[in-house]
């Protein structure tokens, strides 16, 4: 069985047992997060796709840890005009283990 949810503007196919890295959510390590925006869910009969969500279905997850991605460095200039910038970025994000799938 999978599932399809949607989180932080993105969507994410995930299985039970998976460890994602989705967008930051305000959770600490060792909680348990639902998700409730299940777009579609697989089943070993067939497929349930929602319009838009799919009703009654959700799924249970367990923060493992925030942090920060790697660090990207962006630069822009502007050729023959000595103009230039240099930027440092990283992403932060949260690992989560997807527990249980309800459909």
């Amino acid at each position: 069985m999978y599932a399809v949810i949607e989180t932080g503007g993105k969507q994410y196919r995930v299985s039970e047992g998976d460890v994602v890295f989705i967008e930051k959510l305000s959770a600490n390590a060792e909680e348990t997060v639902t998700f409730d925006r299940v777009v579609a869910v697989g089943k070993e009969d067939g497929i349930a796709v929602g319009t838009p969500y799919v009703e009654g279905a959700s799924v249970a997850a367990t923060v493992l840890k925030n942090g920060r991605g790697k660090k990207i460095t962006v630069f822009t200039y502007k050729p023959k005009k000595d103009s230039k910038r240099k930027l440092g970025h990283r992403q932060p994000y949260t690992q989560v283990r997807i527990d249980t799938i309800k459909a």
